[in-house]
């Protein structure tokens, strides 16, 4: 039960100094509340692996949250830019639901074609009371085709999705013009950079930089990968359903 589960450590000073920002105190309730969410829905849906408290803290909220470091979260918090920001392969939400508490200025869309799973998240939107968050069940291969949805984004993120090539041909297709994607990964080498790089100039993309973190708690090495969108992407792309996991670009 809920009062069994363990509170999630507040790391204010970490927040602050990895990141430069820190949840409110109406923020870290949410995370909280995501927390024991997600530990009870673990039962039924097996969401996640990563169940202890710290361990919690730093591979699903800090780990969210280090992939927009470089886009200075506090600033875009205070000035309240909008944003429109698609996670793709959302799973149990993450990164798209720790984001949308940081930034509730931004809209956030989950996508992921698992409809039991996007069910649950439904409900966990509407008790975490989150107005910027929206689910959307589908395969990021046709939703990057509809024309309610194609060039219709800011901010793509792609966490534990597939090889990189196959992220940029999901994400780049949603991005409007000068939006940017962010992969989401653990071990990454820059021979890898050659073959995205490739794939991404066919999408009308580039890779802007690759940053390299190590984590607060476990000192572990984490890289996120940023793609700017930088002209139309071609409409062939993305391809049917499975053909860029079996065919990679």
């Amino acid at each position: 039960m809920i009062d069994r589960i363990q509170q999630l450590p507040v790391l204010g000073e970490v927040w602050q100094t990895t990141l430069g920002w820190q949840p409110n105190k109406k923020q870290q309730e949410q995370f909280q509340k995501l927390y024991e969410e997600i530990i009870i829905g673990n039962r039924q849906f097996n969401l996640t692996r990563i169940t202890e408290p710290r361990e919690f803290w730093e591979k699903h909220l800090w780990d969210s949250l280090a992939g927009l470091s470089g886009l200075e979260i506090a600033n875009e918090l205070e000035a309240g830019q909008p944003l429109y920001v698609i996670d793709i392969g959302t799973g149990a939400g993450f990164p798209g639901i720790p984001i949308a508490i940081a930034l509730p200025f931004w809209t956030v869309t989950l996508l992921d074609s698992t409809r039991k799973k996007m069910f649950f998240l439904s409900g966990l939107i509407a008790k975490l009371d989150l107005k910027n968050i929206q689910t959307l069940i589908g395969r990021a291969e046709e939703i990057g085709q509809n024309p309610l949805h194609r060039q219709a984004y800011d901010l793509a993120l792609l966490r534990a999705v597939g090889e990189a090539t196959v992220c940029a041909e999901y994400a780049l297709p949603l991005l409007k013009i000068g939006g940017l994607a962010i992969l989401y990964r653990g071990h990454w080498d820059r021979k890898d950079n050659l073959s995205l790089q490739f794939a991404a100039e066919k999408l009308g993309g580039k890779i802007e930089r690759v940053t390299e973190f190590v984590t607060p708690l476990s000192q572990s090495i984490r890289h996120c990968i940023y793609l700017r969108k930088m002209s139309p992407t071609p409409e062939q792309f993305p391809r049917a359903v499975g053909i860029p996991v079996q065919k990679p670009l």
